[in-house]
This record gives structure tokens, sequence and C-alpha cells, in this order.
């Protein structure tokens, strides 16, 4: 199976390749490759010619295989000149497997002067090489990115991390910084680890991504902090930067379980 891509296209399905083997089970899929599909399917979207995605929350609706073939459907929601909506579903064997919704907004220049923003992370340049410590296959999503920590710890809640995705999203396809935005925005709370490993589970069943404008370039920083109570939920907060500057945040709810 070729490894260059995320995915490889056979007629109007697209096949999951190796690079998208997650960190939990060896037969299914990291959620970044897929949320990036669907960014790709929603950017792709006519009614998105002219307009800049705001706003996109990918739900998990059941898990992904790896080597699946899955097909991409979009459908045109909110209509109008300065808002529109998409929803886009990924489904394999007929069933739906994630689906976005995505806040288009028109394209403007609005000059508003001086904001004050959170101080940037150190770049990617000035940060030091990093791997995940919990996959353990020789090949899967970890091989994919090129990661780069820029402040904190594993382990004690907040880290900050650069991401470069270093293949396709699909085979012979240049991926957009959207596209690469999306398929790291998934590991806010890989990276930002508050509960012990060994005794705890924190599944994420979404992702939202709130963008103030379009991303730059192939880095991306994903700035992210986990917190959890004692009911069972939990949520990773992950402020996203690029090479401008702060680029906006994700917030992803956790469903945690102690291990059996």
């Amino acid at each position: 199976m070729p490894t260059s891509a995320y995915f490889i296209r056979r007629g109007d399905a697209y096949e999951s390749t190796e690079l998208t083997r997650g960190p939990w089970d060896p037969g299914l899929q990291h959620a970044g490759p897929a949320a990036a599909l669907l960014a790709r399917a929603v950017e792709t979207h006519p009614d998105a010619s002219e307009m800049m995605v705001a706003r996109l929350t990918i739900e998990l609706l059941r898990p992904l295989p790896v080597g699946g073939a899955f097909e991409v459907s979009v459908v045109a929601g909110r209509a109008g000149r300065k808002v529109r909506g998409l929803e886009a579903t990924l489904a394999g064997e007929g069933r739906p497997a994630v689906r976005a919704t995505a806040l288009l907004m028109r394209r403007a220049h609005v000059p508003v002067g001086e904001i004050a923003t959170p101080v940037l992370v150190p770049g990617a340049a000035d940060a030091e090489p990093w791997q995940f410590p919990f996959f353990d296959r020789p090949l899967g999503y970890h091989t994919s990115m090129e990661l780069r920590r820029a402040a904190g710890e594993f382990g004690s809640g907040h880290m900050a991390v650069w991401f470069r995705m270093k293949c396709s999203l699909v085979e012979g396809e240049e991926p957009t910084p959207l596209q690469r935005l999306a398929a790291a925005a998934d590991s806010g709370n890989g990276i930002s680890v508050a509960l012990d490993l060994r005794r705890y589970t924190f599944v994420n069943p979404d992702l939202t991504i709130a963008l103030l404008r379009r991303p730059v370039g192939e880095w991306f920083a994903l700035d992210a902090r986990t917190l959890a109570a004692d009911e069972g939920l939990g949520l990773a907060d992950t402020r996203y930067w690029d090479q401008r500057g702060v680029l906006g945040r994700g917030v992803q709810t956790l469903l945690v379980e102690p291990r059996a």
C-alpha cells in the first residue's frame, strides 16, 4: 500500500493508507486525516467560492478502519450572500462515519487597528524536535508529521507543539493550509495529556475549529490544555498558530473513563 498520502482516490472513493493509523488500535485511523479530507470537500465546494471557512465542527460517529474505502458527500445548508453553511459526510460501507458542519463567511478587507493578542509561542525554527510517546507501530499518523515542541511537558496537561504534515492528503495533490491544519487539529488532546494513560481513557467524539482568518504556510502550532472533572467529562482547549501569528481556537469534548 503506498504511503506517500493519507488517501488514494479510487473512482468516487478514497482508500485510506497506513499513514492514517492511530495510536490506540493498529486497525483504526487517527481522526486527523479524515478531518482534513472533509475540510478539502468543504473548501472545494462551489458554495465556498470567494468565502472563507470560519468554523468547522467534526463529529466522529464511529471508528474508521485503516485500509477502508470511503465516500465523501457535501450538501448545502444555510444560504446567504455573507454567511453560508455546508455539511460534509465521510461514509464507509454505506454508513456515515464522520460528519462536518462548516460555517462560511464572505471575504473582505476590514481594517480594525491594533488588538492585543496572546504572546506568540516560540517559532518552529526555535523549537526542539519531538515525537508522540504513545505510538508503537513503525508506520502511522505519527510518521506523517514533523513535530517540534515549543512549550510544556508531556503529561502536565499543557503543551505547545508545531506540526508539519510531510505527506499528501490525497495522492498526487498538494494539501492546502486549511487541510494541513485540520490534519493536525485533532491532536490537541493527544499533546496535552493531563491524566495517567495507564488508568484512564479520554476519547473525543468531536472537534471544533474556529478561525479568525485564512491559514497560511505548512507549519501549525497547537498550544493545548486539557481539563477534566469528576463527572466523566473533559475539555481539550487549543489555540492555533501559523507563521503569521495567532490563527484561531479548537475545542474537543472528552469522554473520560477508567481503564478496565
